[in-house]
């Protein structure tokens, strides 16, 4: 009944909960954003107008929790410049979302997976910047994590240019993400995104992806973090040729 309700075949279905596991056991193991190891990985199988919002509506209520947990510590003199051009970012990835080639989107994904791979194995150091830097940020931000999941990035670096202390940058990347998430959540909406077997796809992953953070919370003391995160942006890197390959291959 539940197979017929998901309309996937079972290998799709097994390969689907054995990426949300290793994704989430990631998160739960380095705070590391489970939609760049799912999105690359599941973007082999099926296509992103189908996979974006899955992970999109998984990760949304742990980021409501969160955010409402943490919000008296939110700093909004950095985070409200960022806003405006986030929006904007989503805005855009919605048209491409829908009107562009679907094979297309996978290159562009692939690139932009392989890029930040190779940026997140380079020694670099974040210096401090002004919130001028909310420009690009926002837009790279919206734009990427509406189109791959995978917006992050461009928010991370931005709150470390602006120096935010531990408690600060949790607070306010959470809170980020709740205002980013929501506008996706109701432009996929608006876009017919979430069709019925979107929804009955997420709710056979919830416990999978609960089963994910509670391996990996209790991995973390096990686990050299340098080179397990070395051993993820080689994976990384591997997606992400992998996909350039396979739109060249078509």
């Amino acid at each position: 009944m539940l197979l017929e309700l998901i309309d996937l075949t079972p290998i799709q279905i097994c390969f689907s909960i054995t990426i949300i596991f290793m994704a989430y056991t990631v998160k739960g193991l380095s705070g590391f954003g489970c939609g760049l190891i799912a999105i690359p990985l599941l973007a082999f199988m099926f296509p992103l107008t189908f996979i974006v919002p899955v992970l999109g509506l998984l990760s949304y209520g742990g980021t409501i929790m969160q955010s409402l947990q943490l919000r008296k510590q939110v700093v909004w003199r950095d985070m409200l410049p960022l806003l405006p051009f986030s929006l904007l970012g989503v805005f855009i990835a919605m048209w491409l979302l829908v009107n562009i080639d679907a094979n297309r989107l996978v290159l562009a994904l692939g690139i932009f997976v392989l890029l930040y791979s190779i940026y997140s194995l380079l020694p670099v150091s974040i210096h401090a910047g002004s919130r001028k830097w909310a420009i690009v940020a926002g837009s790279g931000g919206g734009l990427i994590g509406a189109l791959f999941g995978t917006g992050g990035p461009f928010y991370v670096v931005y709150y470390k240019m602006r120096q935010l202390n531990k408690n600060q940058f949790r607070a306010t990347i959470a809170m980020t993400f709740l205002v980013d998430g929501g506008s996706r959540m109701t432009g996929y909406a608006l876009n017919g995104l979430f069709t019925s077997q979107v929804l009955w796809l997420v709710l056979t992953l919830v416990p999978v992806l609960f089963a994910g953070m509670y391996v990996g919370h209790h991995l973390h003391i096990k686990i050299d973090q340098q080179r397990f995160n070395h051993i993820i942006s080689l994976l990384l890197m591997g997606s992400g040729v992998l996909l350039i390959i396979k739109y060249f291959a078509l």
